[in-house]
């Protein structure tokens, strides 16, 4: 029979131990990236519903502005100009068929006219994990994540569950996730493998490194994008982001307004 003692005292333990903590410094560093990518998607969702409209609006008062702009110089450089940025805006053939009853004559949606005119608009769903939802997620990816599993067997039945695990987060579905919680608890243990060789854990502790090295550039293309910037600077309060956002959207389409106004009274 082993003692507790000598099994620490095998020339392996120490790198088993370091392959335990390996794991579990991936798996957290993953939940990590999971939950700001989720946050990230969540944020450019937000971001559309809520800006979209009126970034489409300045585009198409640019256009409108060259087109005003060209009809009174007949310059062919204001020419050009002014058919480059119809072309950025003009809708796609037979799009239109697509969102016939949605626009107006002007082709503005609803929620765009109700924005640019103060009208009460209908808000943006909000899809933010609550903290109950984020403490439900931690812990079912320490206990299933498929990082934890070097059976074939074992890994594809954790990768199903945790797909499951990730679309339930990322919908902020808390009751699907306390569903999912039971369902882990109540389902088969996974098998102990007993001692692994050393070879076996040098090649896991090198997979280990490499599968961090991937999260790395992951979660680095999520920090440098534009809606991830915006987010780590607003991570408090993104809400709040949003609507200084607006207001300056806001004050850019009055004043290209104002601008195209003063062209056509020129005419």
């Amino acid at each position: 029979m082993t003692t507790p003692e000598a099994e620490q005292s095998r020339p392996e333990a120490r790198l088993e131990r370091a392959v335990r903590a390996a794991e579990q410094a991936l798996i957290e560093y993953e939940i990590a990236v999971e939950t700001f990518r989720v946050e990230v998607e969540n944020f450019s969702r937000l971001h559309h519903q809520k800006l979209g409209p009126m970034y489409a609006r300045l585009e198409e008062l640019d256009a409108q502005i060259a087109e005003a702009r060209a009809a009174r110089t007949g310059d062919p450089e204001d020419v050009a100009q002014a058919q480059e940025l119809r072309a950025r805006v003009m809708p796609m053939p037979d799009v239109e068929e697509l969102f016939h009853g949605w626009m107006d004559g002007e082709g503005l949606f609803p929620e765009s006219v109700a924005m640019l005119t103060d009208q009460p608009v209908r808000p943006p769903q909000r899809v933010r994990p609550s903290d109950e939802a984020r403490r439900l997620y931690r812990e079912l990816a320490r206990k299933a994540h498929p990082d934890l599993a070097q059976e074939d067997g074992e890994r594809a039945r954790r990768e199903e569950f945790i797909t499951r695990v990730n679309a339930a987060y990322a919908r902020g579905d808390e009751v699907l996730l306390r569903e999912l919680a039971e369902e882990w608890a109540a389902g088969p243990k996974p098998k102990d493998s007993g001692p692994a060789e050393s070879n076996e854990l040098y090649a896991r502790l090198e997979w280990l490194a490499q599968r961090k090295e991937l999260l790395s550039l992951v979660a680095r293309e999520l920090e440098e994008s534009a809606i991830g910037s915006m987010l780590k600077l607003a991570q408090e309060d993104p809400d709040r982001l949003l609507d200084q956002i607006a207001d300056q959207l806001i004050a850019e389409v009055t004043q290209r307004e104002t601008d195209l106004a003063e062209l056509l009274a020129q005419e």
